[in-house]
């Protein structure tokens, strides 16, 4: 495999990770924290952070937009579910053992 070839296919990899999010809005983000330890707004995140060293001027905003499909507030005001007190328990938990 090239490396051309390797960007590409982590590219597409990519991609339908963010189509598959898409097709489940009725994941939550917590729920992925608790289960993968990561979520939607990570993978924002990592975008800006990758974006700096190939000279893309990408903010977190832009970065939630491409994550998320939309504009952020607009995903929460339609997706999100408020965290259940087991949800909440589960992610405060995780957090305490890093």
């Amino acid at each position: 495999m090239t490396p051309d070839q390797k960007t590409q296919l982590e590219a597409a990899a990519f991609r339908r990770l963010l189509s598959h999010l898409d097709n489940r809005k009725d994941v939550q983000n917590i729920e992925l924290m608790n289960l993968a330890g990561f979520c939607r707004n990570c993978l924002s995140k990592w975008m800006v952070a990758e974006a700096t060293p190939i000279g893309v001027e990408l903010d977190y905003d832009q970065a939630r937009e491409l994550v998320y499909g939309m504009p952020y507030a607009q995903w929460k005001e339609h997706h999100q579910l408020p965290a259940t007190e087991a949800q909440l328990a589960t992610f405060k938990k995780l957090q305490s053992n890093k």
